[in-house]
């Protein structure tokens, strides 16, 4: 440990802590904008400059390492003046429209300026003229509102290893753009929409589809019917002032009422049912002799999407089980629609998601249009979405009492809710597929291997009989080389596969830090948010998807057996090499 002061105040920290955090242990908060917990620091922006006692020359405290000895000062005029002036800076470049702004009141730029009191502009202003680029199907890019804190090329290529976005230019005419300044939907985007999560103002967000749900909820024609993800109901509170990790489901299933849906079924629901199939197909590819070995988890379409271009040679290992997105829209129009006497033609199916490239998946393929009426799901939007529309409404969700989902394609297990987090699709899966091998349930289902937030997790199952089971959990997609690449080598040299079920997902933690979720993840948030999702595991009356009465009813009364012809038609898809720049 080494011995420092801050403002006055002594401690003790670790060698190689930065001044930026170990302000933090005493309570002092040092403005930052191009800093982000996910993201290496590299100084950008220059709002974090401190200095030391007796010195004039001021460091940036992002970056610097504590040394011993140090008095530190964070807070003088002259650095307030400072942090003012780059702040002035900053928006002499930057538009003057927050009320337009999709991250009015969420905004960094914008608490930071209001923190510092600026009410006047000394600089001369210089706006981009760069057009919006609103080519992807999932994300819009704002040049005009970039600041340029690099954010969002670094989570696109230090983490996420896309690298679709890129910095461009020098000086003023400097600027993010997408890869090779083409248009980003022609870009390697994967649509994960963790560049939107990690801006820090307006100049990346999410496709607002809300205006289309409204026009679709005031036309009496159509039977608006909604579906909500597992990791919706772990996030949406955080709009409302409660805690990460908070779960009110029953009052998400009221507040979408309220809003006009005429039918509210629940995602959990169909991740049971995806179990069903994955799980089946787990079992089949493990006793058939030929069958590619790993199955690789097919539930994240950013995954998908960057499987296609990347991992292409790896798509006989893909589960061809669509997503359970997919799976609720699919059975919507085909099942629940003549089963309610309802006209599926008029059934317009709206999914709410932690994604952002749930919006990209609706139209993958024409398998997303297997219930023969229009594609399965007509429209998403994310969770960010539904709070501006509960918001709009003047809905005070905190104050409504309890509903439930409608049956049957509602009510949902333990396993259908921890898909919503880092290895939950794993867990899920190993319960039942050790039930459809052993015919017993397992005495703890608990499966810890795949829990936490490291990068990747192994771990294995002892099914009997000598068949043991190698899993691999990846999660963030700069994690999934790790596990792809032992893959290859050791199909490449003809060696057995080091796995046989692998389970990714594109974004940090799962879908509980999805690109479409409240702003602000990190991973202390995110473990708020996995205790949410766990707590609704364990006090779930069942716990297993084969053990959903619900899931049980859909095969007897309509498709027959998992992985069978029906199921197989509308539950199922498949893939194609795509190219990482559309021509």
């Amino acid at each position: 440990m080494i011995n420092i002061t801050i403002n006055g105040k002594a401690l003790q920290v670790e060698p190689g802590t930065t001044i930026l955090d170990a302000a933090k242990m005493v309570n002092v908060k040092i403005p930052t904008l191009c800093y982000n917990p996910d993201l290496s620091p590299w100084a950008s922006c220059g709002i974090c400059i401190v200095r030391m006692a007796g010195s004039p020359k001021m460091v940036r405290a992002c970056i610097t390492a504590c040394e011993n000895n140090m008095n530190i000062i964070t807070h003088d005029p002259e650095i307030i003046s400072v942090r003012r002036t780059v702040l002035e800076l900053i928006l002499s470049n930057h538009p003057d429209d927050c009320l337009q702004c999709p991250r009015n009141q969420s905004c960094e730029l914008q608490q930071i300026a209001s923190e510092f009191g600026l009410r006047e502009a000394p600089f001369k202003k210089v706006k981009s003229s760069i057009p919006i680029d609103d080519s992807n199907p999932a994300i819009v890019l704002c040049p005009e509102k970039c600041i340029r804190c690099g954010r969002c090329v670094k989570v696109c290529q230090d983490v996420q290893n896309v690298w679709a976005l890129e910095f461009l230019g020098r000086g003023i005419k400097g600027k993010i753009a997408s890869a090779a300044d083409a248009p980003l939907g022609e870009s390697p985007c994967i649509k994960c929409g963790q560049c939107a999560a990690h801006c820090p103002v307006g100049a990346i967000y999410e496709r607002d589809d809300t205006i289309k749900v409204w026009n679709a909820l005031q036309n009496t024609e159509l039977h608006s019917v909604v579906q909500i993800a597992p990791a919706v109901r772990v996030a949406l509170a955080e709009e409302f002032g409660l805690e990460p990790g908070t779960v009110f489901t029953k009052k998400i299933y009221a507040a979408l009422r309220r809003l006009g849906f005429k039918t509210v079924f629940d995602t959990n629901f169909s991740a049971d049912l995806t179990i069903m199939e994955e799980g089946s197909e787990l079992v089949k590819r493990l006793t058939e002799k030929g069958s590619a070995i790993p199955l690789i988890t097919s539930c994240c379409p950013a995954w998908v999407d960057y499987m296609e271009k990347y991992y292409s040679d790896m798509i006989p290992n893909f589960s061809t089980a669509k997503s359970p997105q997919q799976m609720m829209g699919a059975m919507i129009k085909a099942y629940w629609a003549a089963k309610a006497g309802v006209d599926p033609g008029k059934v317009y199916s709206v999914s709410v998601m932690p994604c952002t490239a749930k919006k990209w998946e609706t139209r993958r393929n024409d398998d997303m249009k297997s219930a023969g009426h229009g594609y399965d799901v007509d429209i998403v939007i994310t969770t960010r979405e539904l709070a501006r529309m509960i918001k709009q409404a003047g809905i005070e969700i905190l104050k409504l009492d309890d509903e439930e989902a409608d049956s049957p394609l509602g009510p949902y297990t333990g396993a259908g809710t921890i898909f919503g987090v880092t290895g939950g699709v794993m867990e899920a899966a190993v319960r039942s597929a050790y039930y459809l091998v052993t015919k017993k349930e397992l005495s703890d289902i608990n499966f810890k291997p795949a829990r936490g937030l490291e990068g990747v997790k192994e771990g294995e199952v002892d099914f009997g009989n000598g068949l043991k089971i190698k899993i691999a959990v990846a999660h963030q997609m700069g994690n999934i080389a790790a596990v792809l690449d032992k893959v290859r080598a050791a199909r490449d040299a003809g060696k057995e596969p080091p796995y046989h079920f692998v389970e990714v997902m594109a974004c940090r933690g799962g879908c509980i830090a999805g690109g479409g979720q409240p702003y602000g993840a990190t991973d202390e948030i995110r473990k708020q948010r996995a205790c949410g999702i766990y707590a609704d595991d364990e006090k779930s009356q069942y716990r297993c998807s084969h053990l959903n009465p619900c899931i049980n009813q859909v095969y007897q009364e309509f498709l027959g057996e998992p992985g069978g012809h029906k199921a197989h038609k509308l539950l199922h898809t498949k893939y194609v090499e795509r190219p990482l720049y559309i021509k």
